[in-house]
């Protein structure tokens, strides 16, 4: 299994506070990896060390490249693309022109196709004059990973997509990324509450408490253990 994005032994510092405390984590690459685990955790916090946006120790390998002592700008022109917590859409400027500012980081390959965002999304394409602040959330959700996909990388890296979204949205989306794996070729290193989807749509899953990895495995690993089950999966 070739992996595309490897963490090893990362810790990870707000100030003085050790908030990752030497986890492994993996990415095979055209695959799916979720990060399970309550909040405050440190899921968000992985992410934000990948993306160069902490200080952090350890090796973090991009295609075998590490990203340690790279600026997240540098990270992101790399093929790593940062779907935040809280969408992150430029609410004054239209679907349109968010779309194209996504775009912006990657000069080096050619930007993926407006039209086919909108074939993934065709709510946007409806929408595509008006301003992002105006969106339903599922809607602004939906345009925070479009963008992210128009500057073509190879990692996209999803931060609670299903928060605050109705459950049938949230299906549509995770359809959606499942969809964009398979036919972009796009590597998806996931942070998801709703662990039971999570699952379903991972091939490797891991359990991240106070800062260190305590499970990791195949999702039916994970949603076979009964600890995983109560707490997070609610039977």
């Amino acid at each position: 299994m070739t992996l595309i994005l490897e963490l090893r032994r990362v810790k990870a510092f707000y100030g003085q506070s050790e908030v990752l405390q030497g986890i492994d984590i993996a990415v095979a690459d055209g695959g799916i990896s979720v990060l399970l685990g309550a909040n405050g955790a440190g899921k968000t916090t992985t992410l934000r060390a990948i993306c160069g946006m902490v200080r952090s120790e350890g090796e973090i390998l991009f295609t075998g490249q590490p990203l340690e002592r790279r600026t997240t700008e540098a990270i992101a022109r790399m093929g790593v693309a940062h779907v935040p917590e809280g969408r992150g859409t430029f609410t004054g400027l239209t679907v349109e022109e968010n779309l194209r500012l996504g775009g912006y980081t990657r000069a080096d390959r050619p930007l993926a196709s407006m039209d086919r965002m909108y074939s993934y999304f065709p709510i946007l394409a409806d929408r595509r004059r008006q301003q992002a602040g105006s969106l339903s959330g599922g809607e602004q959700q939906m345009l925070a990973i479009a963008r992210a996909l128009m500057m073509g990388p190879r990692l996209l890296l999803l931060d609670e997509p299903s928060f605050g979204l109705a459950p049938r949205i949230v299906e549509n989306i995770f359809t959606i990324i499942e969809q964009i794996r398979r036919e972009e070729s796009v590597s998806v290193l996931l942070v998801e509450q709703n662990a039971s989807l999570a699952l379903e749509l991972a091939d490797q899953a891991y359990l991240i408490e106070t800062g260190s990895v305590v499970m990791s495995g195949s999702p039916k690993t994970l949603a076979d253990d009964p600890q995983i089950r109560r707490s997070y999966l609610g039977y």
